[in-house]
């Protein structure tokens, strides 16, 4: 069904990058879930007044709320698709974001009334109505929930969505609630034993849990998390296919929403190269950049000399070094400075967040153990931090 309406409403539907694309299938998805949701809770709904069962007619009603987070999700791609202006020059992408976090807070909101009816159920424990009409609702709503937590995570997947993949975890940690109701609604009519209200509180918690991990997967771009992975891989594939570029380094990418996506880094040249030829590697390069990722892409030519053996030695002695002291930290920048009585070397390593010593404590330590190799060598380090260390 979904396919078929993706053909019928989503144009151009495999260039994802285009945030249009991305604002057609959100609001396709939201819609689609607004009813799905509500045709659930008609149908819980019905099955909680046969049974008199809290724990179902509370399910009906974390689905309403599912059908409130999808009209949520719809008004966010929709303000998410609006193009820059003067006051957002970068985009409104990261809307999508901020309504995936709204999302998460309506699940936990849902899951901590759940919680509170569900105690004074196991308080006053009260029996209900076996049903197998209100049993096979429950098995169909299973079904559907498990289909809407698949579709939601391919498309998610698809458009790089953390509201829509909010919205999956959602749909699967209900079709596990579901599941639970219906396991204690059995034990009920074959056991007799009230559990209802401990049904509920599980339900509950159940619930809880799952917005606390889709609001993680939230704030965490809205934060600043690193690229991935294979973003990172792809980038320097890129940039080092042209041979006139040695290495990278000082790469950062801004994420100011899915399709607003800014890259700036440091290219090292040689410095022997004409000025003029490298410029425009550079300008190809940025212009490969923003065609092949969307991403717009700030380069910076930085010359390196290459080819000297005495500054060759030099830059083997400080990497012995470095690898000694910590295998995770690269350098870049090296400069040599020659003098008669001593020999200064002038670089930048580059450290992960996660190595607690301070900066002023690397740069030091890195320049006594070079030192300690040849008393004549000075080093002037500077400390940059990785901020693509932690990609995934």
């Amino acid at each position: 069904m979904l396919s078929l309406l993706i053909k019928l409403f989503v144009k151009d539907s495999e260039n994802t990058t285009d945030p249009k694309v991305r604002e057609s299938y959100g609001v396709l998805c939201g819609g689609y879930g607004i009813f799905l949701n509500i045709v659930l809770f008609i149908g819980k709904y019905i099955a909680g007044v046969l049974s008199s069962s809290i724990a179902m007619t509370a399910d009906a009603f974390n689905n309403l709320s599912d059908a409130g987070s999808s009209l949520i999700s719809v008004v966010g791609f929709k303000l998410a698709g609006q193009k820059p202006d003067p006051q957002h020059p970068f985009g409104h992408g990261r809307i999508e974001y901020l309504s995936g976090l709204a999302v998460s807070v309506l699940i936990i909101l849902m899951g901590y009334e759940l919680v509170t009816d569900s105690f004074v159920k196991i308080i006053h424990p009260e029996a209900i109505s076996f049903s197998w009409l209100a049993i096979a609702i429950m098995m169909a709503s299973i079904l559907v929930k498990v289909y809407m937590a698949f579709y939601c995570k391919r498309i998610g997947k698809k458009i790089d969505s953390a509201t829509l993949l909010a919205t999956s975890t959602d749909s699967l940690s209900d079709t596990i609630s579901t599941t639970v109701v219906v396991i204690t609604a059995l034990i009920g009519k074959f056991f007799g034993l009230k559990l209802d209200g401990f049904c509920g509180l599980v339900v509950g918690l159940l619930i809880i849990w799952a917005g606390i991990k889709a609001a993680k997967e939230t704030i965490s771009p809205l934060l600043g998390q690193p690229p991935t992975k294979e973003f990172v891989n792809e980038i320097e594939r890129i940039v080092l296919n042209h041979k006139e570029i040695v290495g990278i380094h000082d790469l950062i990418v801004h994420d100011y929403g899915p399709g607003r996506v800014m890259i700036s880094l440091h290219a090292e040249v040689s410095s022997k190269a004409d000025i003029n030829e490298i410029h425009d590697v550079i300008d190809v390069t940025e212009v490969e950049l923003r065609t092949i990722l969307g991403a717009h892409a700030v380069i910076h030519m930085d010359p390196v000399e290459i080819g000297n053996p005495e500054v060759d030695e030099l830059r083997e002695l400080v990497k012995d070094v470095i690898k000694e002291y910590d295998e995770s930290i690269t350098f870049h920048d090296f400069r040599v400075v020659l003098g008669n009585t001593h020999t200064n070397l002038i670089f930048d390593v580059v450290v992960s967040f996660d190595k607690k010593e301070t900066d002023e404590e690397i740069a030091m330590d890195i320049a006594k153990r070079v030192n300690e190799k040849n008393n004549k060598l000075f080093s002037v380090v500077n400390v940059d931090r990785d901020y693509v260390s932690n990609a995934e």
